[in-house]
């Protein structure tokens, strides 16, 4: 009589295959996690970065006498939509148009569903304290609305 080969895996086998396959899980989860705040991080140090560099070049052409800035003020744009639709320029004979931004980014962070991405960041008036930043007539400065802390260790809305 021959014996015939069971062909298979044993219980044992397909145990040792499961442990081994949630042990690579608990490795590969927490990665995951840590991969997804590092890209949103570099997504806020860009829109951040793109933001502040569009209000420096809005001030600068204030400074250079491009745009009307009314007597006392401070040459930041009101908003951060004025960045977008842009403002004549006032060195110009045919009054062209002056855009600092396509669009505004969005805050990554922010967990809150908005119309619009301007409405995503906490905007910082040039009469406000930094440790204090509040909105005014003017946005000097832009910062995340999150509470998080990033991965190191600042908060977000301190970047």
């Amino acid at each position: 009589m021959r014996r015939q080969r069971h062909r298979g895996f044993s219980f044992i086998e397909l145990m040792a295959a499961l442990a081994i396959m949630a042990i690579l899980l608990l490795i590969a989860v927490p990665s995951a996690r840590v991969a997804v705040q590092r890209h949103k991080e570099v997504e806020l140090r860009s829109a951040l970065a793109e933001i502040r560099r569009a209000i420096d070049r809005y001030k600068l052409a204030a400074e250079q006498g491009r745009i009307l800035v009314e007597s006392g003020g401070t040459g930041y744009p009101p908003d951060l939509r004025t960045l977008v639709d842009g403002v004549e320029d006032a060195g110009s004979p045919s009054r062209t148009m002056i855009y600092f931004l396509r669009r505004v980014p969005p805050d990554p962070f922010n967990q809150r569903s908005y119309a619009a991405p301007e409405e995503s960041w906490g905007l910082r008036s040039y009469d406000t304290p930094p440790d204090r930043p509040a909105a005014g007539e003017d946005v000097f400065d832009v910062y995340s609305t999150s509470t998080g802390i990033g991965l190191n260790g600042v908060a977000y809305r301190d970047w």
